[in-house]
């Protein structure tokens, strides 16, 4: 064992024996247990204690387990911090397998003005900064909390650096009253968000009591494909409280950053020279003229025909070219910072296939209203069969489920269902039909022990992800066993493309975040996404997870190659192609998935169409977006580079038009802490 290896096992058997003589004298003075939720499904439980030593030292001692989390090892992670008087961290240990999949390992122990770190394998010596904390990641929230009151103790500072790494930003929002077991509780509302840190992309909303004792959070960071939260025992019975004022509060933050970035403006907005591309297939139209009043389309068309009104803004866009904004027909709007990534990659509508009803319905209601900062949207609910693997929050089987769940969605505005894998294929018919009875179309996946063929019998309007639709391709064929050859002109492909072109059936293949989940893990995702070189530290760590074993590289290729095939086969038979992105490289992955569809076999053009003009009219909202024409709503986008002639070109948008407004999307990446 080297010197410092040593001299680190010392301290952490100091610090131990201290410890049980600390815990021997002190103080019980607060003690709880916090549960976790995902779409209002409990996954996992966190119990603390405080004690206070005869000196005033304080012990926090957390066990923080998540049994249903979606994760082959699941998070059993315990904590101890001591700290001074004053919440100055003395001491801290966390150990234990946590969220995505990392192994918690960190042992921190400050003398004076010096931090001793054994942290997953590296040992390092640090001298620590005036304001400073432990901590490793939002879970346990417990030890967020005592964090939150180290800022409030030592002057709310700007930003409180962290050991073993980043940086924590905390920001007062305001106060709530919550009425609980018949009394009115006054809660303070909290953001906590970090650089370079553990905590997870985005910012978590905390309530804390006048006691300052934790509460509710809401966004615990955890993964981009969840919304993980979190109530102190006894509050379970006003989630959904909590998780409106979180999403309201956020949307209140956004409006802000909207009106700093692109103020309101009451005159006319033209947009000028550039060369406008007409996706329902006209030429295309160079030294162009775009007019906007408000947020319509009042002219467009070439320069010497269009008159510019008195007093517009006019902008110059010469050399570059003008494209309607991009819709993203499967997205999942978990976190209020996926608006500013979404319009900084040109996305003006997206369909949210499945959120808390909270979030999705308050986003969607704000840029109806032009407040905060995101897409417009429209909405698809979550609907899933009996199971125990703590799913979802909506499970019918029979038919009076079945017509209350369908119900409550139409009530709420949604537009379409969408179908989970436990549903079973009897009811699966029962909620088509519903759900045609009312006007609402029905998307998403096959459910098990079905292939796509007969999920569209059953009433099915569009299948989500291709490794689903590909079921209908191989009918008898193991689901969970892709094939890695295909001939396409066999029986069961050309019979499977006819069946889905009669049926009018709709596809979202959501190829390039298959692609992204089949990459062996030895390939570099920026190798064929360069958007993961863009995003924060924190979120490239939940991304880089993604990936199957090196192994089976050629495998995967071959899979990922049939993928493909199946996307150019359904098109060319006339099979409605919609982009939609799932959870992948937040804004990045609709740009690559129109990349994949050119290398399917689409043009650039028609690429562009299953992200613009197609969903508008599977949405049957064509006659108000989709194109570039008069009467339409502005939403917009501004190109540098043509993307008809190189689809990759898709990537370079300068600048977005939406709610009346054009923004720069340098700015918009920059304001969610991406590069642009």
């Amino acid at each position: 064992m080297s010197h410092t290896k040593s001299i680190l096992a010392g301290l952490a058997l100091l610090f131990a024996a201290t410890l049980a003589q600390a815990q021997a004298d002190s103080v019980l003075i607060d003690s709880g247990k916090i549960r976790f939720y995902e779409t209002k499904q409990i996954r996992g439980e966190e119990t603390y204690q405080i004690n206070q030593s005869p000196n005033g030292d304080l012990i926090v001692q957390t066990k923080t387990e998540l049994p249903f989390a979606q994760q082959e090892k699941k998070p059993l992670v315990n904590a101890i911090l001591r700290a001074a008087k004053d919440l100055t961290p003395q001491s801290f240990e966390i150990k234990g397998p946590t969220l995505l999949d990392l192994e918690e390992a960190t042992s921190i122990t400050v003398q004076g003005k010096t931090a001793t770190i054994q942290d997953r394998g590296q040992n390092k010596s640090v001298e620590v900064s005036r304001k400073f904390f432990t901590m490793s990641g939002y879970v346990p929230v417990s030890i967020e909390t005592m964090l939150i009151r180290y800022w409030l103790v030592h002057g709310r500072p700007a930003s409180i650096a962290l050991l073993p790494a980043g940086e924590a930003f905390v920001e007062l929002r305001g106060k709530d009253t919550l009425t609980n077991s018949g009394k009115p509780i006054e809660l303070t509302r909290y953001h906590l968000s970090g650089k370079n840190w553990r905590g997870g992309w985005g910012r978590q909303t905390l309530w804390l009591d006048a006691e300052n004792r934790f509460v509710a959070a809401v966004n615990l960071g955890s993964d981009i494909e969840t919304n993980l939260y979190a109530f102190r025992d006894g509050y379970e019975s006003s989630i959904s409280f909590f998780l409106r004022r979180a999403v309201e509060d956020a949307i209140e933050r956004l409006t802000q950053v909207a009106n700093e970035l692109s103020p309101k403006s009451t005159v006319s907005l033209a947009l000028v020279g550039g060369t406008l591309i007409d996706v329902t297939g006209k030429p295309t139209t160079p030294n162009a003229v775009v007019v906007i009043d408000g947020d319509r389309i009042v002219a467009a068309g070439p320069r010497a025909t269009i008159r510019i009104p008195d007093g517009a803004k006019i902008v110059d866009v010469t050399g570059k070219f003008l494209l309607p904004g991009l819709w993203d027909m499967h997205a999942h709007l978990y976190q209020t910072e996926f608006g500013p990534t979404y319009l900084a990659a040109g996305i003006t509508t997206a369909l949210d296939v499945g959120n808390d009803m909270e979030f999705g319905t308050a986003l969607r209601d704000a840029a109806k209203e032009k407040r905060g900062l995101g897409p417009r949207m429209l909405l698809a609910g979550y609907i899933d069969g009996k199971n125990e693997g703590h799913s979802f929050d909506v499970q019918v089987e029979t038919a009076e489920e079945v017509r209350a769940a369908v119900q409550r969605y139409k009530d709420a505005g949604y537009e379409q269902l969408k179908i989970r894998d436990a549903v079973k294929p009897e009811t699966l018919k029962l909620i088509c039909a519903e759900a045609h009875r009312l006007g609402m179309t029905v998307t998403g996946h096959v459910p098990d022990g079905m292939n796509a063929l007969q999920a569209v019998e059953a009433g099915m309007d569009q299948l989500s992800h291709l490794n689903y639709v590909e079921s209908g391709f191989f009918p008898r064929r193991n689901r969970n066993n892709p094939p890695v050859t295909i001939d396409l002109f066999s029986r069961n492909v050309t019979y499977a493309v006819k069946f889905f072109k009669e049926h009018g059936t709709v596809i979202d293949p959501t190829d390039a975040v298959l692609e992204l989940m089949l990459r062996p893990l030895n390939v570099p995702i920026e190798s064929f996404e360069p958007g993961v070189t863009k995003v924060p530290a924190e979120l490239k760590v939940q991304i880089n997870k993604k990936g199957e074993s090196a192994d089976l590289a050629e495998g995967l290729a071959m899979v990922v190659d049939v993928l493909l095939k199946i996307t150019g086969a359904l098109h060319k038979a006339g099979v409605p192609i919609v982009a939609g992105t799932d959870v992948g490289v937040p804004g990045h992955t609709l740009h690559r998935e129109l990349e994949l569809y050119v290398k399917a076999g689409l043009t650039p053009l028609e690429a562009i169409q299953a992200a613009t003009i197609v969903p508008a009219r599977v949405m049957k909202l064509d006659g108000e977006v989709g194109a570039i024409e008069v009467g339409k709503r502005a939403d917009l986008i501004v190109l540098d580079a043509n993307p008809l002639e190189n689809i990759s070109n898709i990537r370079k948008i300068r600048s977005v038009v939406t709610q009346g407004r054009l923004f720069d999307c340098a700015r918009l990446w920059q304001s969610v802490d991406f590069k642009n």
